[in-house]
C-alpha cells in the first residue's frame, strides 16, 4: 500500500453542507439568510400564533363567560343502562371496573349514576356519585348504593 493509494472508509467523507464559512464554500455572505430583517439574525423565533404583525386570530375573536378550573366532571350512566348489564352478564355487585369492562365508561372517569330508566334487579351499586332519584330507585329495588 503506498500514500497515493489510500481513500477514506466509504460513508466517511459525507458532510452537510456548512453555512457561514466564507465566499469559498458557496453559502457565505448572507449564508442562505436573504437580506436584513429579523428572519436574517441570529436568535430568530416567532412565537405561536405570530401572524406577521396582523392581530392574531386568538385576540380577533371574541371572549366570554366562565370556566371553573375546580369543575369536577361526571360520565353519567342511567339506570336502564345497569338493568341492562345486570341481565346480560348476571353480575350482583355494578362499580366503575365493571362499567369500563363493559366499554360503557373510561378508566379514569368519575361515575354518577342517574335515574333514567327502570331497575328491578336486586343489586349494589357503587359509583362516585348518585342521583336523588337513581340512589331512591336503587334502594326501592332492595339494592344497595355505596359511594366511592
Amino acid at each position: 500500500m503506498k500514500l497515493n493509494e489510500l481513500k477514506p472508509a466509504t460513508g466517511s467523507t459525507h458532510h452537510e453542507k456548512r453555512i457561514g464559512r466564507g465566499q469559498g464554500s458557496g453559502f457565505g455572505g448572507t449564508s442562505t439568510r436573504g437580506h436584513k430583517g429579523a428572519k436574517s439574525r441570529s436568535g430568530y423565533s416567532t412565537k405561536i400564533g405570530f401572524e406577521g404583525g396582523q392581530m392574531p386570530l386568538q385576540r380577533r375573536v371574541p371572549k366570554f363567560g366562565f370556566k371553573n378550573v375546580n369543575r369536577v366532571e361526571y360520565k353519567g350512566v342511567n339506570l336502564e343502562v345497569i338493568q341492562r348489564l345486570v341481565d346480560k352478564n348476571g353480575w350482583s355487585v355494578i362499580e366503575p371496573e365493571n362499567l369500563v369492562q363493559a366499554g360503557i365508561v373510561n378508566k379514569n372517569d368519575l361515575v354518577k349514576i342517574l335515574g333514567n330508566g327502570a331497575i328491578s334487579a336486586k343489586v349494589e351499586v357503587k359509583a362516585h356519585a348518585f342521583s336523588k332519584s337513581a340512589e331512591a330507585a336503587i334502594e326501592a329495588a332492595q339494592g344497595t348504593v355505596v359511594k366511592l
